[in-house]
């Protein structure tokens, strides 16, 4: 069983198929930019990607965080051209898979249903994120990434511990988070002076998940993954109260 679809065995030979030849890529690469004529969806398959837009001014917004699993932009071949960019937080592996691969794979209904899964979830973390932004404070809104990033890669077998690699830098954070470098450094202080998270060389731990989740009032209902913790043993966690900044 796959998320948000019943997967046979024939199925996942055939992903594992178009999965098989992906190309390395270094980190601070753009998959494809604003502008582009799109053809390919990017898989990523290891490393971190990001979906983002750039002002005129040179100032950047990061809209979504690709971890590996995730489709870039599923149909966006049917678009005339790329209103935003995708490009690489971290040095990653990424398949490129052609819009006759996509269409093969939308005409089998199993996959079908997983691929609607994806793309429903990813609009589901854009609406929790438009929230973060603007009803959240800064020390809380970080909580509640860490909790989603958290889930996220436990969910694929990628926080061990809870513990797992921080996807790109401060500045990252800055742009995700839509505040500057300086007051990302302050609020990662302020969390682990709490003692929610600790950090070395890159690598954040997460002491204590359900302190961190209640701090950040994170439920993970928009993920849709099942229960809290990416096992998929119960429908989902009960909901968590909101702690309001210090």
């Amino acid at each position: 069983m796959a998320y948000g679809a019943d997967l046979t065995a024939e199925d996942r030979a055939l992903l594992a198929d178009m999965s098989s030849n992906p190309r390395e890529v270094p980190a601070r690469t753009n998959l494809v930019s604003e502008g582009d004529k799109p053809r390919n969806v990017h898989l990523v398959m290891s490393g971190y990607a990001c979906r983002y837009k750039v002002l005129p001014d040179g100032r950047r917004q990061i809209m979504a965080i690709f971890v590996p699993g995730d489709v870039c932009d599923l149909h966006v071949q049917i678009l005339g051209e790329m209103d935003h960019s995708i490009g690489t937080l971290s040095d990653a592996s990424v398949v490129e898979i052609s819009p006759a691969q996509i269409d093969e794979l939308i005409a089998n209904p199993r996959i079908n249903r997983g691929l609607w899964w994806m793309t429903l979830v990813d609009e589901g973390t854009l609406r929790e994120w438009l929230v973060s932004m603007g009803q959240r404070g800064a020390v809380e809104q970080m909580a509640h990434i860490f909790c989603e990033l958290h889930l996220r890669l436990r969910s694929v077998g990628l926080a061990e511990n809870d513990s797992f690699n921080l996807p790109g830098t401060q500045e990252d954070l800055a742009d995700l988070m839509g505040v500057t470098a300086v007051h990302v450094n302050r609020t990662l202080a302020t969390l682990r002076e709490k003692d929610l998270i600790r950090i070395d060389r890159g690598r954040l731990t997460i002491p204590s998940v359900d302190r961190l989740r209640a701090f950040g009032g994170f439920d993970p209902n928009y993920l849709h993954l099942r229960d809290g913790r990416g096992r998929g043993d119960q429908m989902r966690e009960a909901p968590v109260t909101r702690s309001p900044d210090p």
